[in-house]
């Protein structure tokens, strides 16, 4: 695999932390986003708000100045706000909407300009099984999920010609401090739907990025890559 420049948001924990795991070990030169924290030792930790446009300003700077033009971006940082629609307030819907989707387009839209004039760029965007399957109490995020998918397959059509791909990698119930707060009840109920009876390892999420991003992977654009053991089964 070429080694290229990688910009991961939200890369300071669960699996945005293991996608800078896993691109570091092969070998990549890999910067996160983070409003707080750091990243894996051996990335660069640039602070940045993926609401806050002048923030991504200054990260994607900093990370061109130190590691060169970003060749391959994952838009991963979200937010939840869960609730039941007739309790969500305006505020819940927007910020969700602003941070898992806004957050998305915003640093997409400035590392376009290096991969058109380098003729190569890999997009992959951060989705969840919620985003095709629905899930009760989560209207905002769902929204924002799916909404990942469009953008997708638009940046494909404006941009598939150049060299960039653009795809959705759409994760189901993944083993981190948010699975892993649940109780053991509300754990077995969940994996009674899922298929493969289990949750992920966030590297079975980070694998699956890393081979998207890669030079194997170049005629596949505008998917939606599943990893969820079966629960949505690509909806």
């Amino acid at each position: 695999m070429t080694t290229r420049t990688v910009l991961i948001t939200g890369g300071n924990r669960g699996i945005g932390f293991s996608l800078a795991e896993e691109f570091l070990a092969q070998g990549h030169r890999v910067a996160v986003t983070a409003r707080s924290g750091n990243g894996p030792a051996g990335a660069l930790t640039v602070i940045a708000d993926v609401t806050d446009g002048e923030s991504l300003d200054r990260a994607c700077a900093q990370v061109e100045e130190k590691l060169g033009p970003i060749e391959v971006v994952i838009a991963n940082a979200g937010i939840t706000k869960d609730t039941l629609v007739l309790r969500m307030a305006d505020d819940d819907f927007d910020s969700v909407i602003d941070t898992n989707l806004g957050g998305a387009f915003r640093v997409v839209r400035r590392v376009t300009k290096g991969m058109l004039k380098a003729k190569f760029g890999r997009i992959i965007l951060i989705s969840s099984v919620v985003g095709l399957y629905g899930s009760a109490g989560q209207v905002n995020y769902a929204a924002s999920k799916s909404g990942l998918v469009g953008m997708a397959r638009s940046l494909t059509r404006e941009l598939g010609s150049r060299g960039i791909t653009a795809n959705v990698v759409a994760p189901g119930f993944i083993e981190t401090d948010m699975t892993g707060a649940l109780s053991e009840d509300q754990q077995a109920e969940y994996k009674k739907n899922i298929p493969a009876g289990r949750f992920a390892q966030p590297t079975e999420v980070a694998k699956v990025v890393v081979w998207l991003a890669g030079d194997d992977a170049g005629y596949i654009s505008g998917a939606v890559i599943p990893v969820d053991g079966g629960l949505g089964m690509g909806h």
